[in-house]
C-alpha cells in the first residue's frame, strides 16, 4: 500500500485504513487472515503499531497470543479479538493466525449504528469467547457479509455499499451484545458513580492524579468513590488512575522520540526523576529500558 501515515497531536504515527486494498474501494475489508499482511511498509505486524480503524479477528485455530495496549491476550479457536481505533497492538511472531479478519473504516457506518453497536466502548474487553450458539450466529453473519463483500457484479456500487452496511450492522450488533455480556461476566455492571469517574479520568488523567480531587469534582465522598470503583473493577481509584497514566506513558515511549522528561510532562510529571520513579514502580522497568526493549 502507499507509504503514508497520520501524525497526531501526541506525535504518534497512526496508520490509516488501506482503502486502495479494499474491493471496490469501500470502507471495509473481510477475508482470510494472512501472515504476510501489513498496513504500512514501516509497520510490520510483529512490531507495536497503532491504526485508525477497527479490526475484528475470528480465530479458526489456537492458541494465538496477541498484545493489545500492552496486555497479552491468548485466543483459542472460536474466540474473537476486537481492536478499536487508537489502540496499540502487536501480532505474535510465534503464533499462526488462522481464521477471518474484518477491518472497517471509521465513518463507513452511520452514527446511529455506531452508537447502537458500541464501536467506541473502550471499556469493553477486546477478547471475546462466544458460546456455541453465539459463535454459530457470528459465523453465519460474517459469512454472509463476506459473500456480499466479494460479490461486485450483482449490484451497482451504491447498492452494493448499502447492502454491505446493513450486513456489517447485523454482524456488529451480535458482536456488541457478546462484548457487553462478556464485560458483565468479568465484573459487575458499572454503576453511574464509576461511569462518571471513568469518564473524568479519561479527560483529566494527564493533569489530575488525585482521588480526592476527582471525588470532590464529582460530588462524592472519597469512601463512596472507592466503593464504586472497587465494585466495578476490583481496583482502588488510585490504581485505576495510575494504570491509565502508565498506559499513556507506554504509548508515548513506544511511538515517539520525545525525551523521557517530556513524556513525563505529558502525563502529569513535571519532574523527570519523579516520572521515572513512578514508571519503575508500576512496570519494574525504567522508561529508557522500556523504550529500548521495543526498538
Amino acid at each position: 500500500m502507499a507509504d503514508r501515515s497520520i501524525q497526531g497531536g501526541d506525535g504518534i504515527d497512526t496508520f490509516p485504513f488501506p482503502v486502495e486494498l479494499s474491493v471496490g474501494g469501500v470502507g471495509m475489508q473481510v477475508g482470510p487472515m494472512s501472515t504476510g499482511r501489513t498496513w504500512h511498509a514501516d509497520a510490520p505486524l510483529e512490531r507495536v503499531h497503532r491504526i485508525d480503524f477497527h479490526i475484528v479477528l475470528l480465530f479458526g485455530a489456537g492458541p494465538v497470543r496477541h498484545m493489545i495496549d500492552f496486555t497479552e491476550y491468548e485466543a483459542m479457536a472460536g474466540d474473537l479479538l476486537w481492536i478499536r481505533p487508537g489502540q496499540v497492538h502487536r501480532f505474535s511472531r510465534t503464533s499462526e493466525y488462522r481464521g477471518t479478519v474484518l477491518t472497517m473504516q471509521p465513518g463507513f457506518l452511520p452514527r446511529s449504528t455506531v452508537e447502537a453497536t458500541g464501536l467506541y466502548r473502550y471499556d469493553l474487553p477486546p477478547l471475546l469467547r462466544p458460546d456455541a450458539v453465539q459463535l454459530a450466529g457470528l459465523e453465519a453473519a460474517l459469512a454472509q457479509l463476506r459473500r456480499e463483500y466479494e460479490d461486485t457484479v450483482t449490484l451497482p456500487l451504491s447498492l452494493h455499499t448499502a447492502v454491505l452496511r446493513h450486513s456489517l450492522t447485523a454482524f456488529l450488533l451480535r458482536l456488541a451484545h457478546l462484548a457487553a455480556s462478556s464485560a458483565a461476566a468479568l465484573r459487575q455492571r458499572s454503576d453511574s458513580t464509576f461511569t462518571l469517574f471513568r469518564d473524568a479520568v479519561e479527560r483529566s488523567f494527564a493533569t489530575n492524579h488525585s482521588v480526592s480531587a476527582y471525588a470532590d469534582a464529582l460530588g462524592y465522598s472519597r469512601r463512596t468513590l472507592v466503593r464504586a470503583v472497587r465494585s466495578a473493577t476490583g481496583e482502588t481509584p488510585k490504581a485505576f488512575i495510575d494504570k491509565r497514566v502508565v498506559l499513556e506513558a507506554k504509548r508515548l515511549l513506544a511511538h515517539t522520540d520525545l525525551p523521557i522528561g517530556r513524556v513525563g510532562v505529558a502525563v502529569g510529571f513535571p519532574d523527570a526523576a519523579n516520572f521515572s520513579k513512578f514508571f519503575h514502580q508500576h512496570t519494574d522497568q525504567t522508561p529508557a529500558a522500556f523504550r529500548a526493549e521495543l526498538r
